[in-house]
């Protein structure tokens, strides 16, 4: 990487952009000129970053002129607004909204699983829903060596998921629980402080909701098996950040136990976390800022001899969005994989 480019980040003042900052910083990203795009109302204000204060501005049509990539993170229709812009202006755009994830034409990418992907693109790249980027780090490793048939997922997911202020909200209202007050909920639809409830996207006709389906879709997309059967059930928990997954994989065999953690233990991207004795094992609170995904509870299934349970725990704003997003930048880079092919 000896080359330096031009990065915009698109959604420079949320939970995400403020990530990213700190990310490209960290990683000392190649950065030869750094854009901070973000709407009029958060506009003209400075963010320091490497020692210097970088004014925010608001997105235009000139804000992507000479700029090599774009980092989004201000949602699906802020992406859908200016996708056309940036491809334009010969830029890659690696989106972390929900925009692009299905399309075709679009690839989906995890770059510990499928960094082959990231090759085939025309301007876009998109970051995979941060559920399904925990889970398919974890267990991808085992899918290589046997082909996993059937997951069941059961998801516990922290307020970042729904941004900094849903971070604020259950802060706010935790206060007031332990002052004897009513929390009045306000960015999510009901109290989140020492409650939980399902996850607050769409329910859909099938009676799954939209995370659920995001969930099943986007890991069909990034294994490249759109037969494989996933179940998902998404809970939203009063976790500050860092979600967690209890995951039920079904092989068409049955599947070593030490050899599944023998090779979680060596993956990318991975930390096996497994203190049988103490009962320890990931927790939001070690996985929060964490790059690597933990995982522990490797253990057999007492009702399927083809099945293995495990549980996993990782930072949605760093694995499950931003370092992701970061990573696929870094291969593209690498690979020599900027222009659309």
């Amino acid at each position: 990487m000896s080359q330096s480019y031009r990065v915009a980040i698109l959604g420079a003042t949320g939970a995400v952009g403020t990530e990213l900052l700190i990310l490209l910083e960290e990683r000392n990203f190649p950065l030869s000129e750094l854009k901070l795009l973000a709407s009029p109302r958060s506009a003209g204000g400075t963010i320091q970053f490497r020692g210097q204060d970088l004014p925010i501005e608001a997105v235009c049509a000139e804000s992507f002129k000479d700029v090599d990539i774009v980092l989004a993170s201000a949602g699906g229709s802020v992406s859908k607004t200016w996708v056309d812009t940036i491809v334009a202006a010969g830029a890659v755009m690696i989106d972390n909204s929900s925009a692009f994830r299905m399309n075709a034409e679009t690839p989906l990418v995890v770059p510990e699983v499928n960094p082959q992907a990231a090759r085939i693109h025309k301007g876009v790249i998109a970051n995979p829903n941060c559920t399904t980027i925990l889970m398919v780090v974890a267990i991808y490793p085992l899918h290589q060596v046997q082909p996993i048939q059937r997951i069941v997922a059961s998801t516990y997911q922290s307020a970042s998921g729904a941004g900094a202020r849903a971070m604020e909200e259950v802060k706010t209202q935790s206060a007031a629980v332990l002052r004897g007050e009513e929390p009045k909920p306000e960015i999510l639809p009901y109290p989140l402080a020492f409650n939980l409830f399902p996850h607050n996207s769409p329910i859909l006709e099938n009676h799954y909701c939209e995370e659920e389906m995001k969930m099943v879709q986007e890991t069909r997309k990034i294994f490249d098996d759109p037969n494989l059967r996933i179940t998902a059930t998404c809970v939203r928990v009063p976790v500050l950040r860092a979600h967690s997954e209890a995951l039920n994989l079904e092989f068409g065999q049955p599947f070593d136990v030490d050899k599944a953690r023998s090779l979680i233990a060596q993956a990318p991207g991975v930390t096996l976390v497994e203190d049988w004795q103490k009962n320890y094992f990931p927790m939001p609170i070690d996985a929060s800022g964490k790059d690597d995904v933990l995982v522990g509870r490797i253990r057999q299934d007492i009702s399927h001899s083809n099945s293995l349970d495990l549980w996993l725990c990782g930072d949605q704003i760093r694995k499950g969005a931003a370092l992701n997003a970061v990573q696929i930048a870094e291969l593209i880079i690498e690979k020599n994989w900027l222009k659309p092919s």
